[in-house]
């Protein structure tokens, strides 16, 4: 009986590996999850605590850029003694519960795939606290990645097809859902949108030279001033309103990386002056030495009184998909 068990372990380990030795996940099954949609799995005590406040400071904190407060993730919490079966399956989760020992680990398709799973495991929830605020940066790019991932992985289903000339005049290519239509297109300036029932998404591509964005202090207020400038030149709005940066409300800068090159990543407000619009923007200001240029890409939505944070996480998405030529 003994032997037995033995081949059956045997025979799980060699079909649970590759050969590179590495975990094969081809018999898992499909994740599953809305965009942004993080399972929390600890005990009901914990979640209604302290330890249940520390993972909303940091999970359901607000998303960068946003006119409302919208939260990084919408959260469901459930007891470890419920997360079997069907409920292994969604694409993000975080196990946090009490363990003999102090132990951080964040594990790829560990029941479904794709899947991204953090497991925090400590003896005290002081100590499991001090575990997620330790590795927060770490958990909170892992889940972005994951959910980015997932995001272009849907707009490949069906992609926008005559973006030739884009890649033609402007050097870059971009997965796009075919659900956009061109709304401008010029040798130097492309316009692409998306209608909404009400409002759109909108996607904008141009080039400045490189001596127009500084290395210092001064890049945002280069960025605004050029953001600015091509509002005002190439976006129509009505009754000689200006399409434009929000005034009252400082850009959010971050440095990034797109495509393998670097960017400047901002993310802010923009308002149409004197108008009752306005809405969020995402900013990439892409350094392309090569061309002697900044290539600039935008997404930015104007959707009244609809949540915005997924529909700049798709923009998001998008944009990230840039190859430069």
């Amino acid at each position: 009986m003994k032997s037995f068990n033995l081949v059956i372990v045997a025979a799980f380990v060699l079909f649970s590996c590759n050969e590179t030795g590495k975990k094969d996940t081809s018999y898992l099954p499909s994740s599953l999850g809305n965009i942004n949609n993080l399972q929390v799995i600890t005990t009901n005590e914990m979640w209604n605590g302290n330890v249940g406040e520390a993972i909303r400071d940091i999970l359901a904190a607000p998303a960068d850029g946003l006119p409302q407060e919208e939260p990084l993730y919408d959260i469901n919490q459930m007891p470890p003694s419920t997360y079997t079966g069907f409920a292994r399956k969604y694409r993000i989760f975080l196990h946090l519960t009490k363990g003999a020992s102090a132990q951080f680990s964040i594990k790829e398709h560990p029941y479904a795939k794709p899947q991204t799973g953090v497991f925090i495991t400590a003896p005290t929830e002081e100590e499991l606290i001090a575990l997620l605020k330790e590795h927060q940066k770490e958990i909170l790019t892992a889940f972005q990645a994951s959910e980015i991932s997932e995001n272009q992985r849907r707009i490949k289903i069906s992609l926008k097809k005559d973006l030739d000339s884009l890649k033609q005049r402007l050097g870059v290519k971009l997965n796009i859902p075919s659900a956009y239509r061109t709304a401008r297109a010029t040798d130097e300036f492309f316009w692409i949108r998306k209608d909404l029932k009400s409002g759109s998404t909108n996607i904008i591509i141009y080039e400045v030279p490189l001596s127009m964005i500084g290395t210092d202090s001064s890049v945002v207020g280069n960025i605004i001033k050029i953001r600015d400038s091509i509002g005002s030149s190439y976006m129509p709005v009505e009754d000689e309103g200006l399409f434009i940066t929000e005034e009252a409300y400082a850009p959010y800068l971050f440095t990034s990386e797109i495509d393998g090159k670097f960017a400047y990543e901002t993310k802010g407000t923009w308002e149409v002056k004197d108008k009752y619009m306005a809405g969020p923007f995402l900013n990439y200001a892409i350094r392309d030495e090569a061309n002697n240029r900044y290539l600039i890409l935008e997404g930015f939505t104007y959707a009244p009184s609809v949540a915005k944070r997924n529909l700049q996480f798709e923009l998001e998405a998008i944009l990230k998909s840039a190859k430069l030529e």
